[in-house]
């Protein structure tokens, strides 16, 4: 079903794709796409894809700048209306992620999750998800990994389609899209929960 989506979803917005990768590339630059190793089922890597939201302005040391600095206004209209995301639906077709689940993270986050944060990589990374849903970026990392475990251990088709709707929802209102004080979210750096068990 994923894939029958996602093929249909690439069928369809194949032309709003290429029109946003038009501006993309006039407003940000090459490469249109921002590809990196991500975490996925189980926690084996794949390379996930999104429009990019970033430049590549960098220090005279030649390090990259924060990204409060290389986030621009368009980037934020990207990451607001989640569209950055579609690239993502390429993935879903090849089968490294879902339309629904936990969101896939950094790989060097992998050795601080506690046994319980790592239960969501139980299931495929999701384009959104139930932490998605219910406060997204706005949330503390242990309040999203408890939502992330909680879909894991509640997931049905009938709540993957509640979420789906949610997500259109979301997308409108444009909440919690980063982190009080944050261009996006902090790194995580494990929890009391991580370092516990």
């Amino acid at each position: 079903m994923d894939a029958v989506l996602a093929g249909g979803g690439l069928v369809v917005l194949g032309g709003p794709l290429i029109l946003l990768a038009l501006l993309v590339r006039f407003k940000l630059g090459s490469p249109v796409l921002f590809k990196q190793v991500r975490p996925g089922l189980a926690g084996q890597p794949f390379t996930m894809y999104k429009f990019r939201t970033m430049t590549d302005e960098r220090a005279p040391n030649g390090e990259l700048l924060p990204d409060s600095v290389r986030l621009t206004r368009f980037g934020r209209w990207l990451r607001a209306t989640s569209l950055d995301e579609l690239p993502e639906l390429w993935n879903v077709l090849r089968g490294d992620m879902s339309l629904v689940g936990p969101r896939p993270l950094l790989m060097s986050y992998l050795p601080l999750y506690s046994e319980r944060q790592f239960r969501r990589h139980d299931v495929r990374p999701g384009v959104t998800g139930w932490a998605q849903v219910n406060g997204r970026n706005a949330l503390s990392w242990d309040e999203k990994f408890e939502r992330d475990v909680w879909y894991v251990e509640n997931h049905s088709l009938a709540l993957d389609a509640r979420i789906l709707m949610m997500t259109v929802q979301k997308v409108f209102q444009r909440e919690g899209i980063s982190a009080a004080g944050e261009a996006t979210m902090p790194r995580f750096t494990g929890s009391d929960s991580s370092h516990s068990d």
